[in-house]
């Protein structure tokens, strides 16, 4: 078969340093049709590996951490996997992290992980195991083109019309999500365990007091004598009545407590992880999706954990228990008592089956709703300037209809479950009184103590399940939640972080971009762009909006990884430094700065949380923000409020830029830093400026030629190409797109002047 089908591979031959390995690999009469250099390990840290792709099998080697790959053999382990257990192979890439997936029947076989510069050959892998199956099968293949969501730009695949990364999926059974709460769990397992024997202490002498009825009933009441042991039994009652209540109390602090924790470490756990995940992932976000997912659905899973749990293990040890004791009294009675428990399980998980999507779908709707509170809120000012207060005061209503309509969807059947779980128990009860009494009256072994202990536990047996099935209601909608916190937690940067990362320390601050690429989804930003900035420089960057000027500091910030290239900061690529630590040497002025609810002082010192007081006043001085900052009625102690609303924009801006100079950054962005303003505060807060850049290597973006004048160097982009470099005068003189822009600009200069002129 191998030699109809042409190696899909850029050559014919894997990587040298992996011949050996691969040799001892390959058996007689196995040939290599295809192959993948992945370079990132399953936790996203630099790492060399190997897929190779023959006519019968997939062959994946990935070298340790520590290993050598320049030695002849690498060290590491094979895996393999047979072409005819493998259902499909697909590769994906979400902006600069790329993955080759094989899948299974029912499961997912394996991922490997790598940058975008390799998902050329991942495709074409892919190709050659396609080109395989139709040799094998006969059939002709026909393989769907991908799509790209018009939302957030993902790459979708082939046939894939929702998008997974913006739409909220449903699991085949979410339920599973539950037990991988298990992990949480673990840290407090004494504390469980105890909460477990206190729940089987309490529920085992909460079944005593009907056992006692049978002695007092047969051998007191019905004789009409021995009334003298009355008391005892009484007392006897009362003293289990006691510990039950104690025992009760006790399992219900300790297991309520755990949960607690277990929801604290949830929350802390997710809020941590978004924290780490790159921007690609926030960019097909809403924030009051994430909130809802952070706030309401960790309470959801803590009322769960405390509540519902509780009660469902108290009563499925009572139901265990209650059963053991009605068979060793008279199992024919137990028989007859336990026979409804087949149908009303099936009915169960009937239902759970149903209620699954509807919570899901509940879910959904609510954190919709809460996107529209985190939209409107914060913009209020813009709501009421446009006097569209009853627009949002009707989008909130729909929103809120419908989550209405969801949740009626499942109250609907929910009220239609628990009467039927009802009608069958009481039926049930039915049922033993009539064979109970034909028992008292045929067996002269089966009293009416035995008939009302059985009456007794099965009352209390049959509550039991009652509540268990209402359970079925709180278990899928906390399933529900539990998994839209673990798609959270699922997902892992796109940033990558170095296997063996090198201190970047206090760079000097040169910057060597070499020929990067990067695109959004399938569209090209970035292409082929080369620039070297020298420390201390000062470049300015100009373009049409969309040229790739935001994405090309993006990129050098570390926020997204190039597609193919390298950026080098002090000749080491950035990917090679911790990415904490090289950001540290970064200092970013945007154009619409944002300010946290807190003072001044701790907005001016949010990089450096240490800083002194003296610090933060002379970080203030330099970038002429403290005069203003005296007038407020509490000088640096006075409070922003949200987003700092509380000032105005040139206000804002100045304190950003206090900011910035006080972390002392080796490198500066500043993005559109006066655009916003008007002329007399931009002078102002270009006098800033002008102190903030002196030493430090800056990338400047702003569509005001005029504020470029003093850049050392000025950078045209276009179409995410260089197209123009050189001093401003230069670039006048060269009478391309620069001086294109700046006469258009000066032009509407005059215009604005004339139109100011007294008439």
């Amino acid at each position: 078969m191998s030699s109809s089908i042409s190696s899909s591979s850029p050559t014919n031959s894997p990587p040298t340093e992996f011949n050996e390995l691969l040799r001892t690999q390959i058996k007689d009469g196995e040939t290599v049709v295809s192959w993948l250099t992945p370079n990132l390990t399953p936790e996203l840290r630099f790492a060399d590996g190997l897929v190779v792709l023959t006519e019968k099998r997939i062959l994946s080697f990935v070298a340790e951490p520590n290993s050598n790959t320049n030695q002849s053999s690498p060290i590491g382990k094979w895996q393999s996997w047979d072409l005819k257990s493998i259902s499909e192979i697909r590769a994906t890439d979400r902006a600069g992290l790329a993955s080759l997936e094989i899948l299974g029947p029912e499961r997912l076989f394996h991922t490997w992980r790598f940058s975008s510069s390799k998902l050329a050959q991942a495709r074409l892998f892919v190709h050659a195991r396609d080109t395989l199956m139709r040799a094998e099968t006969g059939e002709k293949l026909f393989i769907a083109p991908a799509s790209v969501c018009p939302s957030c730009g993902v790459l979708m695949q082939p046939g894939q019309s929702v998008c997974t990364e913006c739409a909220p999926t449903v699991a085949a059974d979410p339920t599973r999500s539950l037990w991988r709460l298990t992990r949480f769990a673990k840290p407090r397992l004494g504390m469980i365990l105890g909460g477990f024997t206190l729940t089987l202490l309490s529920t085992a002498i909460g079944l005593i007091p009907p056992y006692l009825t049978i002695p007092l009933i047969d051998d007191v009441l019905i004789p009409g004598k021995n009334f003298e042991y009355v008391p005892w039994y009484i007392g006897g009652l009362l003293i289990t009545a006691l510990f039950a209540w104690l025992l009760s109390w006790a399992k219900t602090y300790v297991l309520a407590t755990v949960s607690e924790q277990i929801s604290c470490d949830l929350r802390n756990r997710t809020y941590e992880h978004l924290q780490r995940l790159s921007l690609e992932f926030f960019g097909g976000r809403r924030t009051g999706d994430l909130i809802s997912r952070v706030s309401t659905d960790t309470e959801r899973i803590c009322d769960f954990l405390s509540i519902h749990l509780l009660d469902f293990a108290t009563d499925v040890l009572m139901i265990i228990m209650t059963a053991a004791i009605l068979i060793s009294i008279d199992p024919y009675m137990a028989i007859v008592t336990l026979l409804p428990f087949p149908v009303i399980g099936w009915m169960i998980q009937f239902f759970r089956i149903r209620l699954r999507q509807g919570f899901a779908r509940g879910s959904a709707a609510w954190a919709e709703m809460v996107n529209v509170l985190a939209d409107t809120i914060p913009g209020i000012r813009v709501v009421k300037a446009f006097a569209q207060e009853h627009r949002e005061i009707d989008r909130f209503a729909g929103r809120n209809q419908q989550v209405l309509e969801a949740n009626t969807r499942v109250n609907r059947l929910w009220a239609a479950f628990g009467p039927i779980i009802t009608l069958m128990t009481d039926i049930g009860l039915l049922v033993i009184w009539a064979f109970g009494a034909y028992r008292v009256a045929h067996d002269p072994d089966f009293t009416v103590g035995i008939l009302t202990a059985f009456v007794a536990y099965i009352g209390r047996l049959y509550v039991r399940l009652d509540s268990m099935s209402r359970m079925l209601a709180n278990a899928q909608r906390s399933a529900a939640a539990t998994h839209r916190i673990f798609e959270i937690l699922d997902r892992v940067p796109s940033v990558a972080e170095a296997t063996k990362p090198v201190p970047p320390g206090r760079v000097r601050g040169e910057i060597t971009i070499d020929n990067i690429c990067f695109r959004y989804g399938a569209r090209q930003v970035i292409t082929n762009v080369n620039l070297t900035i020298r420390p201390g420089e000062m470049i300015g960057l100009v373009g049409p909006s969309g040229a790739g000027k935001s994405t090309l500091v993006n990129l050098v910030c570390r926020f997204f990884d190039v597609a193919s290239g390298a950026i080098r900061v002090d000749g080491i690529d950035i990917r090679s430094y911790p990415i904490s630590a090289y950001r540290s040497n970064i200092g970013i002025v945007l154009q619409e700065p944002f300010l946290f609810f807190g003072s001044i002082a701790e907005n001016i010192a949010y990089g450096r949380p240490e800083a002194t007081r003296e610090e933060i006043i002379a970080s203030a001085r330099a970038a002429k923000a403290h005069d203003f900052i005296l007038r407020l009625p509490d000088g640096y102690d006075s409070i922003v409020g949200e987003r700092g609303q509380a000032l105005s924009g040139g206000e804002r801006q100045r304190i950003s830029i206090a900011r910035a100079l006080l972390t002392d950054p080796r490198i500066l962005i500043l993005d559109e830093a006066t655009s916003a303003v008007d002329t007399e505060t931009e002078r102002e807060i270009q006098e800033a400026l002008d102190h903030l850049v002196q030493g430090r290597t800056t990338i400047a973006i702003a569509h005001r030629i005029s504020t470029l004048r003093k850049a050392d160097r000025i950078v045209v982009l276009e179409k995410g190409c260089i197209t123009e470099i050189g001093k401003h005068e230069q670039l006048i003189q060269l009478g391309g797109t620069y001086a294109r822009l700046n006469r258009a600009q000066e032009q509407l200069a005059e215009e604005y002047s004339i139109a100011e002129m007294p008439q």
